[in-house]
């Protein structure tokens, strides 16, 4: 039996460090945080009883220095360390650092991290277990009866390394890039090739393992719809799936467990193609960021079991057994309508239902910075059915306030409502078919406008009382307006009289507006940040409005052809070759950008010369910083 755990670290960051601390609490367990300059004042710094600094920004230099996270531990008194997700979790020699330096490892041995860091070794070993697989394909060799073919990075996840490739010419710069991308994020270039399977399946297994031999299998989850390879919404159980199929994938994974002695909270991941045909993935030697669902339909804490497994407790002979239905949205601070580009700047208002689990490193005011992965929340609906839970997520989603930033919300609502998902007819194909109806225009945002306006022209309730007493008319009189910007249109809201048509006013003030729109009752909730934007949410839908100044100020002209950074990042390529005066062509990629875990390519806007280059490999960026010119020739 290890000694018991009295203080824990986190080795991580925002909503997973949070998640952890909230189980820790509970078990009567003191908390460390660590943090990096930027997240100085984060929500996981906030939750903790303790907190040591990590001097920098980039995760290279503070929560992936492990040296620096074995000092914090002893410097806090800490006996124990927990390594989330992402980050150092599935790396080998910051486990042996931890259990070197005399500390409680919450995770699984070293060596068994080690057998499944790399994608490719840790095929061969799960072959020799039985388990099905996907056949290597030989990149050098490589015919068109071979294509699609999907590169992946043998090291990491998160859909870093990863590339499509559908015919032959695009191969070799198709590798480059994976090579690249993959050296960037996790140190390491080796780049494999295998079938790329069109609209199947991602489906996994959770499993749970204690050092005396018993494994858990805690039921399967779906995590087809993804963008970038990245997960978006999951579920559990994976629903559709044939007794017969899910066993198979539960005894695979528990064979991939035991061929490395594992111990721990696990994941095994598995491909499903249009055939049923289950074939692995890879083995995540960590807690996933959709154990949620699991937990929800088990009715466990996967983290206090994590704890216990690392004090050396058995677990029962058998799990409990599942209830239910989960489902899990993930909200990204992100413009799904213009390539996914994350977004930064002040969390505003975060506001969702209390009859769903919501898991966050962000409070309202919080800031959305560029170094990290961009999302805001899981949040999770449970209910006795699928079809139940669906409707509770979408619908606690569609009526939560999100301020400040653009998020995917609207995206993950109409998602969850789309008929295919409904039916459960799901595959990693689904973004790449339904994406621009499921980022269509909002509704007409002339309503939300009119109660802005109705808002901020009524008389607050500590206002005096003459004011007070004036009240709504919708009557005739000297006509006054506002104006708003709504995703660049404008729009002008005619309020005293009301010019909509079939419109009335019924109440008004500062933070909400109630109309009657051709006799049906609504409301609307209003919301100012300073006088540069106001937010209107109600069942019509959300809307960010930018008032229009009466005098506003001259704009700068930007010169024609000029290329700037869509987000704050940092530039990790530029075109081999690439200078002042080099020809170009309209849609080449010129640079590469990494934001918030994502790598963003700049096209040349136009065939024409490159006249200015401003951008250089390793600089940091700011949001609207002139990267390179483009001088367009002349028909």
């Amino acid at each position: 039996m290890t000694a018991p755990i009295t203080s824990l670290l986190v080795a991580n960051r925002g909503e997973i460090a949070v998640r952890i601390f909230r189980t820790a609490r509970a078990l009567g367990l003191a908390t460390v945080a660590v943090h990096s300059d930027p997240d100085a004042d984060a929500l996981h710094v906030r939750s903790a009883d303790a907190a040591v600094r990590l001097p920098g920004a980039a995760p290279g230099d503070t929560y992936l220095r492990g040296d620096l996270l074995i000092e914090a531990a002893r410097a806090a008194g800490a006996d124990a360390v927990h390594p989330g997700y992402g980050f150092l979790s599935e790396n080998a020699d910051f486990a042996r650092q931890v259990l070197d330096a005399g500390l409680t490892w919450v995770g699984p041995p070293p060596a068994a991290i080690e057998a499944m860091a790399s994608k490719t070794r840790a095929k061969e070993l799960v072959r020799a277990a039985g388990v099905p697989l996907l056949d290597p394909v030989d990149p050098a060799t490589a015919t068109p009866g071979d294509l699609p073919l999907l590169l992946k990075a043998a090291a990491g996840g998160g859909g870093r390394g990863m590339r499509v490739v559908r015919d032959l010419d695009s191969l070799k710069e198709s590798l480059e890039a994976a090579r690249a991308e993959a050296l960037s994020a996790f140190g390491d270039d080796e780049v494999f090739a295998e079938p790329y399977v069109e609209r199947g399946r991602h489906v996994e297994v959770q499993v749970l393992a204690d050092a005396h031999g018993t494994v858990w299998a805690l039921g399967t989850r779906d995590c087809s719809l993804q963008r970038r390879h990245q997960k978006v919404i999951e579920e559990a159980p994976a629903p559709g799936l044939p007794a017969a199929l899910r066993e198979r994938l539960h005894s695979a994974a528990v064979a991939a467990a035991r061929a490395v002695s594992y111990r721990g909270a696990g994941t095994v991941e598995f491909l499903v193609g249009a055939d049923g045909r289950p074939c692995f993935l890879e083995m995540n030697t960590r807690l996933q960021v959709e154990h949620p669902v699991t937990e929800e339909v088990f009715g466990l804490d996967l983290v206090a079991l994590q704890l216990r497994i690392a004090e050396g407790e058995a677990l029962p002979s058998t799990p409990p057994e599942p209830t239910g239905h989960a489902v899990e949205a993930r909200l990204y601070a992100e413009d799904p309508a213009h390539d996914w580009r994350p977004q930064t700047g002040v969390l505003h208002t975060l506001d969702v239902p209390a009859r769903v689990r919501v898991d966050t490193g962000f409070t309202a005011g919080d800031t959305v910075g560029v170094h990290y992965d961009p999302m805001l929340a899981k949040v999770v609906a449970h209910a006795p059915t699928r079809a139940e839970a669906v409707r509770i997520l979408a619908d606690a989603l569609s009526r939560a306030r999100i301020h400040g930033l653009t998020t995917n919300r609207d995206l993950l609502v109409r998602s969850l409502r789309h008929p295919e998902f409904a039916a459960a007819r799901l595959d990693t194909g689904f973004y790449d078919r339904h994406l621009d109806a499921l980022t269509a225009a909002a509704p007409d945002p002339a309503l939300a406008c009119l109660a802005a306006a109705l808002a901020d022209a009524a008389p607050a309730a500590d206002a005096p009382l003459a004011a007070r007493l004036g009240g709504w008319r919708n009557l005739r009189s000297q006509p006054q307006s506002r104006r708003y910007t709504v995703a660049g249109t404008a729009y002008e809201a005619r309020y005293a009289p009301v010019e909509e048509p079939g419109v009335r006013v019924l109440a008004a003030s500062p933070e909400a507006v109630t109309l009657e729109v051709h006799g049906v009752r609504r409301m609307f909730h209003v919301k100012r940040n300073s006088n540069t934007e106001v937010y209107v949410d109600s069942v019509l839908g959300s809307h960010t409005l930018v008032p229009v100044p009466r005098f506003p100020d001259p704009q700068d002209r930007t010169e024609p052809g000029s290329l700037l950074a869509p987000m704050p990042g940092t530039v990790v390529r530029v075109a081999e070759g690439l200078a002042p005066g080099s020809t170009v062509t309209a849609g080449q990629p010129l640079l590469w950008l990494e934001a918030m875990k994502m790598e963003h390519r700049i096209l040349a806007p136009a065939s024409g010369t490159l006249t200015a280059l401003h951008a250089v490999t390793g600089r940091q960026v700011e949001f609207g910083a002139l990267l390179a010119v483009v001088q367009e020739e002349q028909p």
